[in-house]
């Protein structure tokens, strides 16, 4: 019999990995609820869930007894039933980023067995963590009129204004500019959404990887060369830059931004598992110095990790969107001899629950 409609009351326990904070009832299964806060005392509505089920899934609908870490959300389409975009703006920015701060050592702890430091970083570039979404995509509702989509729907909320969108309020110029280097990508291509994410990306990588002249270099997952091409200057023309994504528009686009490299580079189209398994060109093969990866939201894994290793880099830079799969190939990085030296966390996504982390490894 289904659940949904149901109310429940309880406190709600810990955040968990997706944004959610876990309630578990006495009798019944584990709710993971939305628009809550940890400690927080609230009537629970379910909207996914039967009985039987292992959990279910829920909107706090009434807060009874509120966090002093709630705040009245900024935006009038946040909140339950309606736009499923953003999901901690009732939470004021400081408490967001502990919440993901929590997560990511949760992760890192339950995933990869370490216990981890953790501090999310405000990033320079949004408004007090709005209007920062340089690329915002709507459903076309007719009349000029536009929306949103509810969370795990395909309902969609009519907004005006979403105030996490912030077109126009950087120059269309500035956008794919880096260090002084302007970068060449697709209308529909990959780049990051908030204003202030590739330089600290990009001096993240740098930093950690420490390169030195001469280094030889792989990139993974590479997109349209960002961080190869500020590696393959670090290096020069000793040096040498081989960089692998699967994405081919996103490779034509990375052999424009790294025409002018002084040392010799390669970029190849093709899958990262089996370029790896199978390199086409002396710089995809043998050993190397550093290695920096940029997986998408499902991880490197384990095949992955093992070939990274196979080619015994010193340094390895592991850019991630996702906690947990940064958690599990940490764990593989880790049974590859390889050490965790440092982990970055930065609040590139403010207002949702997402976090950006960067994670240096030392060969052991």
């Amino acid at each position: 019999m289904s659940a949904v409609g149901s109310r429940i009351e309880g406190v709600v326990g810990p955040v968990a990995h997706g944004g959610h904070c876990v309630l578990r009832q006495e009798d019944g299964p584990v709710v993971f609820v939305r628009h809550a806060l940890p400690g927080e005392r609230v009537v629970v509505e379910v909207t996914e869930g039967a009985e039987g089920d292992r959990f279910w899934r829920g909107d706090a609908v009434e807060v009874l007894e509120a966090s002093p870490d709630r705040v009245e959300a900024p935006c009038a389409f946040a909140g339950p039933g309606l736009c499923g975009g953003c999901d901690l703006q009732h939470v004021a920015l400081p408490a967001q980023r502990a919440l993901k701060a929590s997560v990511v050592r949760e992760q890192m702890l339950r995933l990869a067995g370490l216990e981890v430091d953790v501090e999310v970083e405000a990033v320079p570039g949004d408004l007090d963590g709005l209007r920062w979404r340089t690329r915002q995509r709507y459903v076309d509702l007719g009349d000029g009129r536009r929306g949103m989509r509810q969370h795990r729907s395909h309902a969609v909320v009519e907004v005006d204004d979403c105030l996490i969108d912030g077109r126009g309020r950087v120059p269309e110029q500035e956008l794919h500019t880096v260090r002084g280097v302007e970068f060449s990508v697709a209308p529909d291509g990959f780049w990051q959404v908030h204003p202030g994410a590739a330089e600290v990306l990009v001096a993240s990588v740098l930093d950690g990887l420490e390169p030195r002249a001469g280094d030889r270099v792989l990139d993974l997952y590479a997109g349209v060369g960002l961080f190869a091409r500020f590696l393959g200057e670090a290096v020069g023309r000793s040096g040498a830059v081989g960089l692998v994504e699967g994405e081919r528009s996103a490779v034509a686009h990375a052999r424009t931004n790294l025409a002018t490299l002084p040392g010799r580079w390669e970029a190849v189209s093709g899958d990262v598992e089996r370029v790896l398994a199978r390199p086409r060109g002396d710089l995809l093969s043998g050993s190397v110095d550093l290695v920096v990866l940029d997986p998408p939201r499902q991880g490197a894994r384990r095949t992955v990790v093992r070939e990274i290793a196979r080619r015994t880099p010193r340094r390895i830079a592991y850019v991630a969107c996702d906690p947990a799969a940064l958690a599990r190939d940490t764990a593989y990085l880790r049974e590859a001899g390889y050490s965790l030296a440092s982990l970055r966390a930065l609040d590139l996504f403010p207002m949702t629950h997402h976090v950006e982390c960067v994670a240096i490894f030392h060969r052991d």
